[in-house]
C-alpha cells in the first residue's frame, strides 16, 4: 500500500510587525481590547507577493526533503490570494521553482485551504496519480483588508508555508481526514467588492468590505471542529490522549481553546502562533507545523490532529502520523529582499487607496447577509 510522507517542511513570514499598538492609530482599539478577544498581539505584514512569500516556503520544504524541484509532479496553492484570477498563482510557483513537469493547481476554500490540499495531495499519492507533492498554505490578505473595519482589520495577517509530500510504503503521512461544509451559514463570512458578482462597478482590487457576523463564526467553528477531530479519531481508532500534538487552525485564542475543551486535549498539546501571527487564513496551520517541528515539538511516529475551519464555511480535521525523521536533510538559502517600509508604513498606504470609509461601490450594492442567506459572492 502506498501512503504520502511528509518528508519537507518550510515558511516564508514577512519580517515587518504591525503591532496592536499601530493599529490604534488609525482605529478605535488598543493592545487589551483586541488581546482580551482574539489572544493576539501582533501580526505580520508583506512587502513582497503571495507567489514570492510561496515560492520561499517552497524551496525552503524542498531542500528540507532533499528533492529537486524537477522531480515535483504536483503543486498545490491554498489560499485566498492569488495575484489574478488566470493565470492561476501555483503556475507562478511551478515557474519560480523551475519544477517543469509540475501540474499546478489553485484551491480556494478559505482558512481551511492548507488542509484540503494536503488531502487532496494525498489522495492522488495514493492513488499514484502522482508521486511527489508541494502543498502551500499562503495568504496576502493585507492587500484586500478593509483597514476601516475594527471587526477584521485586527484579526488577520499575511505569511506562508508549504510541506512536500512523497510516496512511501511506510505507514505515515495524513491517515484519517473529515472535510465538509457548514454553506446555510455562508454569508456570515465573505469578501465582497472583487469576484464575478461585482464586474462592471468599477472597483479596485483591494478596495473591499467584509462581512464577519463573530457571534455565528464562533459557535459554528468551535462546533464544526470538534465534531471533525472527535469523528476522525473514532474513526481511525485513536483516542485523544493518544494525540502527541494539535496544529490548529489559529483563528481565535477563544475558537481554539474551545476546540480542544470539547475534543478532550490540554492546551499543553496545542501548538499556539495566533499572538504572533494572529488569522493567517489558509497559512495559520502550515507555519504552526513548520514551528512546532523547529521547536522540538513533533516527535517520531506521534500523531497530529490538524482541526480548521473557513469562509463557505468550510471546515476540516486531519489526522497525521509523524514519520522518524523530524530534522531537515538540507537548508535553503532562498531570502526575502530587504523591507524599506515598517508594517503601519505599508499599511497607511494601503489605506490611502482606499474609500474614504473602506466600503467599495460593489460592497455598497451588493446583498447583505440577511438578503442573500447563501446566494450571491461569498
Amino acid at each position: 500500500m502506498t501512503f504520502a510522507a511528509i518528508t519537507g517542511w518550510g515558511s516564508c513570514m514577512p519580517p515587518a510587525v504591525l503591532t496592536n499598538a499601530d493599529l490604534s492609530t488609525f482605529l478605535d482599539t488598543n493592545d487589551e481590547w483586541i488581546t482580551s478577544r482574539t489572544g493576539m498581539h501582533e501580526r505580520r505584514i508583506s512587502h513582497v507577493s503571495a507567489v514570492e512569500l510561496s515560492t520561499i516556503a517552497a524551496q525552503r520544504a524542498l531542500a528540507c526533503a532533499g528533492l529537486d524541484p524537477a522531480d515535483v509532479d504536483l503543486i498545490i496553492y491554498g489560499g485566498v490570494s492569488n495575484e489574478e484570477l488566470c493565470p492561476n498563482s501555483a503556475s507562478g510557483v511551478q515557474l519560480n521553482l523551475g519544477a517543469t513537469r509540475a501540474a499546478s493547481i489553485d484551491l480556494n476554500t478559505a482558512c481551511t485551504s492548507f488542509c484540503y490540499g494536503l488531502a487532496t495531495a494525498t489522495g492522488m499519492i495514493r492513488t499514484g496519480v502522482v508521486r511527489n507533492a508541494v502543498v502551500i498554505g499562503v495568504e496576502l490578505i493585507s492587500r484586500y483588508m478593509d483597514w476601516s473595519n475594527r471587526n477584521v482589520a485586527v484579526l488577520f495577517g499575511d505569511g506562508a508555508a508549504a510541506v512536500v509530500l512523497q510516496a512511501s510504503d511506510q505507514e505515515e503521512g495524513m491517515l484519517g481526514a473529515v472535510l465538509g461544509c457548514d454553506a446555510e451559514a455562508r454569508a456570515s463570512l465573505r469578501v465582497r467588492g472583487f469576484g464575478c458578482g461585482y464586474s462592471g462597478y468599477g472597483i479596485t482590487y483591494g478596495d473591499t468590505l467584509w462581512d464577519f457576523d463573530g457571534q455565528v463564526i464562533f459557535k459554528r467553528a468551535v462546533g464544526a471542529m470538534a465534531a471533525a477531530s472527535t469523528k476522525v479519531l473514532a474513526e481511525a481508532g485513536v483516542t485523544a490522549d493518544q494525540v502527541g500534538l494539535v496544529v490548529p487552525h489559529q483563528a481565535n485564542l477563544r475558537i481554539i481553546e474551545g476546540v480542544a475543551k470539547h475534543a478532550g486535549i490540554p492546551m499543553e498539546k496545542v501548538m499556539l502562533t495566533v499572538q504572533k501571527y494572529g488569522n493567517m487564513s489558509a497559512a495559520t496551520v502550515p507555519v504552526a507545523l513548520v514551528e512546532a517541528l523547529e521547536a522540538g515539538r513533533v516527535a517520531p511516529g506521534s500523531w497530529l490532529l490538524m482541526p480548521a475551519f473557513g469562509g463557505g464555511l468550510t471546515y476540516c480535521s486531519l489526522l497525521v502520523k509523524w514519520g522518524e525523521r523530524t530534522t531537515p536533510l538540507g537548508v535553503s538559502d532562498a531570502a526575502l529582499p530587504p523591507c524599506t517600509e515598517t508594517a503601519l508604513e505599508m499599511v497607511n498606504r494601503i489605506r490611502a487607496n482606499q474609500d474614504p470609509h473602506g466600503r467599495s461601490l460593489a460592497g455598497l450594492m451588493a446583498p447583505t447577509f440577511a438578503e442573500s442567506r447563501g446566494a450571491g459572492p461569498a
